[in-house]
């Protein structure tokens, strides 16, 4: 899955929780108060069942989870390399 289809997809499993809300790559969802503990724990978990990784203890960080961008780069740091 290319980096293009990680944002892609997390954009649009946000943005059916944000209606009406033109949500951009950058936008922080926790400053724009969207987010709440809740829905903190569901976006973890499609996170982990969505891109097949295990999002651990120490990757519970905000800066991990803020935005499109923030989402796909921690993404592409958990996913296995491909070597070819």
């Amino acid at each position: 899955m290319s980096n293009a289809q990680v944002k892609a997809s997390i954009a649009g499993y946000l943005t059916r929780f944000f209606p009406g809300y033109a949500l951009k790559d950058e936008d922080d969802i926790f400053s724009l108060g969207f987010v709440n503990s809740m829905f903190a724990m569901q976006l973890v978990q499609f996170v982990e069942h969505e891109f097949q990784v295990e999002v651990e203890s120490e990757d519970l960080e905000l800066k991990n989870f803020s935005s499109i961008n923030a989402l796909s780069e921690f993404v592409a740091r958990k996913r296995p390399q491909a070597v070819g």
